[in-house]
């Protein structure tokens, strides 16, 4: 026979009650937080908008412009730039017959001395229409 089978039944009446007042409690809380929610005041807005000068507020978003982007512009790209550790500052170069020597290091360089991105080739032109 199973041990849970001979459960002594005062074990069980202990039980039954202490899950009926836990569920009277729950209801009870419940009740209570509604209660006092329900009396609580709203509160009403401190001013409006009418009286707000929309092209000054316009103004101003249009003045911080540049002093949120000129960072963006300015910070250096690769946080490892001229350090001993930088991966991008690897190269593979060849060079075939009497032709000008290629690399991957002109592609990477402007990024692996510490540019920006108007240091970038293609992409530094366009950094020029942005303001700041």
């Amino acid at each position: 026979m199973a041990r849970h089978a001979d459960t002594p039944p005062r074990r069980s009446l202990l039980r039954t009650a202490g899950l009926t007042v836990t569920a009277a409690g729950a209801v009870l809380g419940l009740g209570a937080g509604a209660a006092q929610a329900a009396t609580a005041p709203v509160p009403l807005p401190v001013g409006t908008l009418a009286g707000s000068d929309t092209t000054e507020a316009a103004q101003g978003v249009l003045d911080a412009v540049p002093y949120a982007v000129a960072p963006v512009k300015n910070l250096q790209l690769d946080p490892l730039a001229n350090t001993g550790v930088d991966p991008l500052a690897n190269g593979a170069g060849t060079q075939v017959a009497d032709f000008k020597p290629v690399a991957t290091t002109m592609a990477t360089d402007p990024i692996t001395s510490g540019g920006a991105l108007g240091d970038l080739p293609l992409a530094g032109a366009a950094t020029g229409l942005l303001p700041g």
